[in-house]
């Protein structure tokens, strides 16, 4: 029996005149396309593949690119004292006692008063002890007077900053602004004269080269090249559109800066994805043109603001879509405005979907968060959505993000069932706002989308439902229109988001 997996090597077969001929056909041809005549190269049509593969320019080596950039790149050294013991129960409590342990049965047997006592006891001795805390990074110069750029969770909480230059020189920085969304840090070197990078103007393609300088394990200046691997990653770090690279990355290169060719930064590193802690070949940066949005801000104030739209949203999958009598998906449904948010004081309910920001397409949930969060507080924009299956404008007036958190629905194809087909086991709700899930059929619709005992069912296409009954009836109605999916409003924990669910025939 033959591998498929596997070829073995053909028999050797004597050359016949037929194949003598061959042979010399196509030494022929070899010899036209060297020395040229009637068969030579230029007789011969490229396809235009080949032809474009003619005009790629790829560089032998990158060592005049480093010689240019490395010098504005710095070794980010941070000093920080981290006290062992928690204010709010050290050593002593409890709370952080493993069960079944010893000191656990020495609590149950004496009682928590003592306990308490003891603890205290040993905070009281430890309070005095706390030990400094050393932590590397990367970063680099972005001006010739010594603003240079690094990662929020490099300098976070650092007593004393330093940087360490390509030349060995070693100089304090302060920290002149840090935003914990994007995880940016802008730091500031007294002196002039550093060699710095610039930003990239350009968004980068997949495929590109990519080439990351930074401080690995604390070992210095290193170089690591690869290329772009994909756009647009959302690794649930704010939302932003991140860069995946394949350039070994690594402890220590946090806050250090990816190139492109032309030696400009077209992303600052800032995660990599790695069951082991050392690269993968998986990592991530904030694009050039975030990061120079973000850095102006932290240079003039210190700080980011962020425009606050103060909405619930989730995508508009298929099933919703339908569902709501949409023609297609684009958009980002409303599954709660917040109270006194923007949103709300504009009139936006749960249901609407917004497609479109001053004209411009939102394509998505995400893409909807970027565009608001990208736009100054009290500015005024012009919202279309869609309700009812028709479109109208709402003019809002945003917020100010602050504090405030962007609360997006689950990403899931969430989809809601009721009786038996659904695989929901339903009561009504102690305050009737909605219908109680008491039970879900593991092997049901329900549990399929995500659905769980304790969610609250509380409207269905649009209409108030207070017991299982009222479920029934809408589903049903639902049904003989000629449905073909059903919409809930379904409360889980402390979010509320749709699920559409097809509707069983029969």
């Amino acid at each position: 029996m033959t591998d498929p997996n596997f070829s073995t090597p053909p028999r050797r077969a004597g050359l016949t005149p037929r194949r003598i001929a061959l042979l010399g056909s196509v030494a022929a041809v070899a010899a036209a396309m060297i020395f040229g005549g009637p068969n030579s190269l230029s007789h011969f049509q490229l396809s235009p593949v080949q032809a474009a593969e003619t005009t790629l320019q790829h560089p032998a080596d990158f060592s005049d690119l480093i010689a240019r950039v490395k010098p504005a790149v710095v070794s980010v050294r941070v000093k920080m004292t981290r006290n062992d013991v928690s204010e709010n129960g050290g050593r002593g409590n409890r709370s952080q006692v493993q069960p079944g342990s010893p000191m656990d049965r020495f609590f149950r047997q004496f009682g928590d008063q003592f306990g308490q006592q003891f603890g205290q006891q040993f905070r009281d001795q430890q309070s005095q002890q706390s030990r400094p805390v050393v932590g590397e990074g990367s970063g680099f110069f972005i001006s010739s007077d010594g603003y240079a750029v690094t990662n929020n969770h490099v300098v976070d909480h650092a007593d004393t900053v330093t940087v360490t230059t390509d030349d060995g020189k070693t100089h304090t920085a302060k920290v002149v602004g840090t935003d914990q969304k994007s995880d940016l840090a802008l730091i500031k070197v007294d002196g002039s004269g550093f060699t710095y990078v610039k930003f990239s103007d350009h968004a980068p393609r997949i495929g590109e080269w990519a080439v990351a300088v930074g401080n690995p394990f604390g070992l210095g200046g290193t170089v690591t090249a690869g290329i772009v691997s994909a756009t647009g990653r959302d690794i649930g770090q704010g939302g932003d559109d991140y860069i995946q690279i394949d350039a070994p990355i690594n402890r220590g290169n946090s806050g250090g800066p990816t190139f492109d060719t032309d030696g400009n930064v077209m992303g600052v590193n800032t995660a990599i994805f790695s069951p082991s802690g050392g690269s993968v070949g998986i990592g991530f940066d904030i694009p050039a043109a975030t990061a120079k949005t973000v850095i102006a801000q932290l240079k003039d104030h210190g700080h980011v603001t962020r425009g606050w739209l103060g909405v619930q949203i989730q995508p508009v999958t298929s099933e919703v879509a339908d569902a709501l009598g949409l023609k297609q998906t684009g958009g980002a449904l409303v599954a709660e405005p917040q109270a006194g948010s923007p949103a709300e004081k504009a009139g936006i309910k749960a249901g609407d979907v917004i497609v479109a920001i001053d004209g411009t397409a939102v394509h998505d949930s995400r893409d909807l968060a970027q565009k608001i969060g990208a736009m100054s507080p009290a500015t005024s924009v012009k919202l279309d959505v869609m309700r009812d299956g028709k479109q109208q404008t709402m003019t809002v007036a945003l917020g100010d993000m602050g504090t405030q958190q962007a609360q997006a629905a689950p990403d899931r194809q969430d989809q809601p069932t009721a009786g038996p087909r659904l695989g929901l086991s339903l009561a009504p709700s102690s305050d009737s706002t909605g219908v109680q899930v008491t039970a879900v059929d593991p092997n049901g619709p329900a549990a399929e989308h995500g659905m769980k005992a304790g969610d609250l069912i509380m409207n269905i296409g649009g209409k108030q439902v207070s017991s299982p009954g009222d479920v029934q009836k809408e589903i049903a109605q639902l049904r003989e229109s000629g449905k073909h999916t059903v919409l809930m409003r379904v409360k889980s924990g402390d979010g509320i988001r749709f699920v559409a669910l097809p509707l069983a025939t029969g």
